[in-house]
């Protein structure tokens, strides 16, 4: 490390931390829930609470085994602790993506130095796409932190100077990987087991396995991962092959999901969502391979370790792993983000004043985009998300690219004065700032992304046991809203293995809807504005009670008054 740059007072960094937190956690409960990952996420877990089964996932009523319970389990104990609300939904994601953060901070401290490490912080935290899937409730960032935390252990291990305290990593690594499983399923294990078979070979370090204790980590793996998997399995013979099958080997190896995209999809979503810190992060990467870690590591048991190697083919594997799947989402790539905040931590600590303010000055024609690009968000306007709601959300947009370009020009004042520490701490925080901006804007967008607004107009109507379709559609959103299930008609949507589970459990056809719907004393419905004219031209009677752009929500009118 550069012996000519103090390492930042203990009180310095924890009011940075503070106020990382604040901008962190502060807007959770602000937006509404969008569909439809938010929906789905936050009503399994509700369903878990309502019915007391803490094993078998549902959604809407059905067994949904895409997924593993943790997340489940954690939120649905954020709502018995706190209520349901939109933070408690999120908090989880928001939770493990900050405790992320302080896992780089404290990891790149043991490896390149306090201050190194509280760059590698700065860098992860306001990452766009890091802070943006913080902020949603999704199963992503979980798994995320929980492989970050196993690659982690993993490297402080190989730096331990004593046997126990390589061990006691070592075994957390187990316990890390075992609650990644527990997460998002069997890549929780196989990407880290993966990397180290790379790594040993490519970096021809072969004496990390004698240092992995794989007996004893393997007994913490299967005390993590085998309780749940067995009581599911045993209360669902079907799970097994579904989970481990469908959801991992045709999912990756065939285009069964419908996510097929072209298999350089991720590099724009990896320049992009590492904005700000696109050029280092390219100098991370071009410079990782022959740099070794700055600390005398113990000869005795890591003479050989190269962090930074280990943190490249990491970074290296996970990339091309995801890039020749079948399956692809944007959340996929987060993984590889601690790793790579490492490793620009690593070199940002090292640069000078002049490169560190050419290097963030590539985030000014950025922002200046954004800025101008904003208003093409009414492209996207139709008939379910009107170009007014658009129209709202563009000041936001805007307001986000002037604090990111404000942020940009004093951070790059700051770098040329050789201030370094405080142009990154700067870039960062404005950074988030931005982030925030275009989050909170977002909640423009939400009487057409969410229900929250359709829920309440609904409420009233509703009475204990009444019978609820949702013909030929499903909004995500609607059940968690309106603390309830409905009964599927036409429309099997993601819950086609568990409706073939519980077939009774819903309607298959419109044609059998009409039928039961004219014999029903009280009854309410949810369905597209299309739907809706083709039943009334049907002649089928309906009072409407709320409508928006994507929904219509009617009642039987016979006893459509509220009561």
């Amino acid at each position: 490390m550069n012996a000519n740059r103090p390492t930042p007072h203990p009180l310095l960094i924890g009011l940075i931390f503070a106020i990382l937190a604040v901008l962190w956690f502060a807007t959770l409960n602000h937006n509404a829930l969008v569909r439809p990952d938010e929906g789905r996420y936050a009503e399994i877990p509700r369903e878990m609470l309502v019915s007391g089964d803490w094993v078998t996932p549902r959604l809407n009523g059905l067994k949904y085994f895409e997924k593993p319970a943790l997340q489940y389990w954690a939120t649905a104990s954020a709502y018995a602790l706190f209520g349901q609300h939109e933070w408690t939904a999120r908090l989880w994601s928001a939770l493990t993506g900050f405790l992320g953060i302080l896992m780089v901070y404290f990891t790149g401290s043991r490896l390149y130095g306090s201050r190194a490490g509280l760059i590698s912080a700065l860098v992860l935290s306001s990452s766009f796409l890091y802070f943006a899937i913080g902020h949603i409730n999704i199963l992503d960032m979980g798994v995320t932190f929980f492989m970050n935390l196993s690659l982690s252990a993993l490297l402080l291990a190989q730096i331990s100077t004593t046997r126990t305290a390589q061990r006691n990593w070592m075994l957390l690594c187990w316990l890390a990987m075992g609650l990644s499983m527990l997460s998002k399923g069997l890549i929780g294990i196989a990407i880290p087991g993966a990397v180290l078979i790379f790594y040993s070979i490519l970096a021809r370090d072969l004496q990390i396995w004698k240092r992995l204790h794989i007996g004893a980590g393997l007994l913490v793996f299967a005390i993590v991962t085998l309780p749940w998997f067995v009581l599911v399995s045993r209360a669902n013979p079907e799970f097994l092959w579904f989970f481990f099958v469908h959801e991992h080997f045709l999912r990756y190896l065939t285009p069964v999901s419908g996510r097929v995209h072209p298999w350089f999809s991720f590099f724009p979503i990896v320049i992009l969502g590492i904005l700000p810190w696109f050029l280092p992060m390219l100098h991370a990467l071009w410079r990782g391979w022959d740099k070794e870690t700055t600390l005398n590591f113990s000869a005795s048991h890591s003479a050989s370790f190269s962090a930074n190697r280990l943190l490249l083919i990491w970074t290296g594997f996970i990339f091309i792993f995801f890039s020749v799947s079948h399956s692809k989402l944007v959340p996929y790539i987060l993984p590889i983000f601690p790793a790579m905040a490492l490793l620009m931590g690593e070199r940002l600590n090292q640069i000078s004043g002049k490169i560190l303010s050419w290097q963030l000055a590539a985030a000014l024609p950025f922002a200046l985009a954004l800025f101008a690009l904003a208003p093409l968000a009414t492209r996207s306007a139709s008939n379910e998300v009107p170009y007014t709601l658009f129209a709202h959300f563009v000041p936001w947009i805007q307001a986000g690219a002037l604090l990111w370009g404000a942020g940009t020009v004093i951070a790059v004042m700051l770098a040329r004065q050789e201030r370094t520490l405080s142009a990154i701490t700067v870039m960062a925080l404005f950074s988030l700032l931005m982030g925030q901006a275009v989050y909170l804007g977002y909640n423009t967008v939400s009487p057409a992304s969410s229900a929250q607004l359709i829920a309440q107009q609904i409420k009233p109507w509703l009475k204990p046991g009444v019978p609820f379709y949702s013909v030929a559609m499903y909004e995500q959103t609607l059940p968690p809203y309106l603390q309830r299930t409905m009964t599927m008609v036409a429309h099997p949507d993601e819950m086609a293995f568990g409706i073939q589970q519980e077939p009774n459990k819903w309607i298959p056809t419109v044609a059998e809807f009409e039928r039961i719907w004219a014999q029903q004393p009280y009854a309410l419905a949810v369905m597209s504005p299309k739907e809706y004219d083709l039943l009334h031209q049907h002649g089928l009677a309906m009072r409407v009670i709320a409508r928006d752009t994507r929904r219509v929500v009617v009642t039987t009118p016979s006893r459509g008054a509220q009561q």
